[in-house]
């Protein structure tokens, strides 16, 4: 999530980055399931973006919220732009366009996953329904331009959006224009760290295909079902994509130190003030060349900001973050982690996901990833659909989150959080297809109706 993280302590070595993810390290009985899901908030009348500003704008739900869970808000030059729970559970944040972003607590199962969300969207409901909010559950505004859509107050935002257009053409639309849902999961050792990392990297195209949820743009359909991972082909391609190094020997937390040092910073946070040091290198910045802070030494808390804004598929932090999947309505969310758990939570089924995708090279990885925004499933790997893949994978998940054994109240495992894309592979169509035909269909080539069939 994105708060920012406050540790000055000047950094001396490049061990103490490495020791920096080493500390993430956990024993499987501390293992934790952390969710984050984006939602856009629009007018329930006539279907707008919502400001910043104003008694029924952003500003005014998050003074709301902050009233109901008594939660500490997140100021910046006088703007509330978020609110943490102090005893360490959630957090709530803006995205730049006004995406409205929980950051859930580390969780011990799925259930309680689900738990959070349906209290979340219980009380995000009771503060901004008398707004005249709504919340719309895809990967990416439906009908809006970009001029269309407010900035929120945020320093590191108006620095990320002057450098954008530099780097890609579709920056500014990831910005302002897209949602994702997104599990972070922990690991045991350097070794467990690095064989999730490549299932997950490999594997993140099948999640894409299944969460697949932004086929329209400005009201027409765009040509992709998930134009969300589209854009991020061609949003800052030395921050992003499949990390092919990931799978070559030696891949380890020096590794990740080494691609981080060399990724260009955005910004650098000084008290209340974001210093623009967009396109300059952390390696230039630790050996003390940056330009804007000549001879000055980076901390502890300007190292954690700048791994928040590497945004490849799969990213490393002091967990690892899932990244493939599009903004989904809140009866699908819980599937995200669940798939992921599954998958990567239970020794038998990780060992069997990486089997299915070690003999796959670093070009049928990118190609796979190339094609599944525009073909779902019938993106192809050597002689394979995506489809057979996202059965396959299911199966893992399902026998993974079986094997864990964590049971509701109902006497129910973690495996029933995955009925929803048991019934999408069913079908045989991703979600973007199933919406596509209602709009070529009963929707009569209107894309308003998401605003009801599609919102929280």
């Amino acid at each position: 999530m994105a708060r920012d993280q406050i540790d000055m302590t000047p950094l001396q070595s490049r061990d103490e980055l490495v020791t920096w993810f080493e500390a993430g390290i956990k024993p499987p009985s501390e293992f934790r399931i952390g969710t984050e899901h984006e939602k856009t908030p629009f007018t329930l009348e006539g279907h707008q973006p919502v400001p910043y500003e104003g008694a029924r704008g952003i500003g005014a739900l998050l003074e709301g919220m902050q009233l109901l869970l008594g939660w500490e808000p997140i100021m910046e030059r006088g703007n509330i732009i978020g609110l943490y729970d102090v005893t360490g559970g959630g957090a709530i944040s803006l995205e730049p366009g006004g995406q409205f972003e929980l950051s859930g607590a580390p969780v011990e199962n799925v259930h309680q996953t689900q738990s959070e969300l349906m209290a979340h969207l219980a009380q995000v409901r009771e503060i901004a329904t008398p707004l005249g909010i709504g919340f719309l559950g895809l990967g990416m505004t439906p009908s809006w331009s970009r001029e269309q859509i407010p900035v929120m107050p945020k320093g590191r935002y108006k620095i990320m959006t002057n450098y954008m257009p530099k780097v890609g053409q579709y920056g500014i639309d990831m910005m302002y224009r897209t949602c994702t849902v997104q599990t972070n999961l922990d690991f045991s050792s350097e070794a467990d760290m690095v064989k999730k990392l490549r299932v997950s990297i490999a594997l993140q195209p099948v999640a894409t295909a299944l969460f697949a949820n932004s086929p329209f743009t400005e009201g027409k359909p765009n040509g992709f079902l998930s134009f969300r991972s589209e854009i991020w082909r061609d949003t800052d391609n030395a921050r992003s994509g499949m990390l092919p190094w990931v799978f070559e020997d030696g891949m380890g937390f020096e590794r990740w130190v080494d691609y981080a040092l060399d990724v260009p910073m955005y910004f650098v946070k000084r008290d209340e003030t974001y210093i623009d040091v967009a396109g300059s290198s952390f390696r230039a910045f630790f050996e003390g060349r940056n330009n804007s802070l000549p001879g000055e030494r980076p901390t502890l808390s300007d190292w954690a900001n700048h791994l928040s804004t590497i945004f490849p598929e799969v990213r490393l932090k002091r967990y690892l973050e899932m990244r493939g999947a599009d903004g989904v309505p809140w009866g699908r969310l819980p599937a995200l982690p669940a798939f992921w758990v599954g998958l990567l939570y239970d020794d038998e089924s990780l060992n069997a996901a990486w089997d299915l995708v070690s003999h796959w090279t670093a070009q049928e990885r990118q190609a796979l990833r190339d094609d599944v925004p525009r073909f779902g499933f019938k993106a192809r790997i050597r002689d394979r659909y995506l489809f057979e893949i996202a059965k396959e994978c299911l199966k893992l998940s399902h026998a993974g989150l079986r094997r864990r054994g964590r049971i509701d109240q109902l006497g129910r495992d973690e495996s029933r959080h995955l009925e929803p894309l048991e019934r999408i592979l069913e079908s045989g169509r991703t979600p973007a297809e199933e919406m596509l035909d209602k709009f070529n269909g009963e929707w009569g080539g209107s894309v308003e109706p998401v605003y009801q069939e599609y919102a929280f």
